[in-house]
């Protein structure tokens, strides 16, 4: 097995395992290689050094790309890059649809803070008008709306919040 530090055209800097070269070049290729972050399947090889230890624990940067293929063509150099995790294509589409539903509520839906279950219980109970709201609310203060009946559901982390 092969340990590739792969780059996109987005400048997303993540690892993926392939059996061989041939099996990275057959599957980049076919477009079945793709981004992680962005889904996208203009993915080339970084510069890898040998993985040698290290005693200092300095920050590391990853190495410039290579660039594609002449089918996908060739991505610029991304300064401080940070590696991102490799995902299989069903958690690359789970990731993708989370975020899309967060894009979504965010979008048409009032952002009521910290009043999100004072704002939930007013809306249930009929006392303001029905509208989408989102907001923040403690695991308990959650549990308690599921018990009295309003239906809540957790919003996946915006990306910025991931870390």
């Amino acid at each position: 097995m092969i340990r590739y530090t792969l780059v996109c055209e987005a400048q997303h800097g993540f690892e993926s395992w392939f059996p061989s070269s041939d099996s990275f070049d057959a599957q980049a290729a076919r477009g079945l290689v793709s981004c992680p972050v962005c889904g996208s399947v203009r993915v080339g090889k970084s510069m890898m050094a040998p993985s040698v230890a290290r005693t200092d624990r300095g920050s590391r940067t990853p190495p410039a790309p290579v660039g594609l293929s002449s089918e996908a063509g060739s991505i610029p150099a991304a300064p401080h890059t940070t590696p991102q995790l490799a995902l299989t294509e069903p958690e690359q589409r789970l990731r993708a649809l989370m975020w899309a539903m967060r894009e979504a509520v965010t979008r048409n839906a009032d952002d009521v803070g910290t009043r999100f279950p004072e704002e939930a219980r007013r809306i249930h109970y009929g006392e303001t008008e029905t509208r989408a709201i989102y907001g923040e609310a403690s695991l308990d203060e959650a549990r308690a709306l599921v018990d009295e009946g309003i239906a809540v559901a957790p919003l996946p982390p915006a990306s910025e919040d991931r870390h």
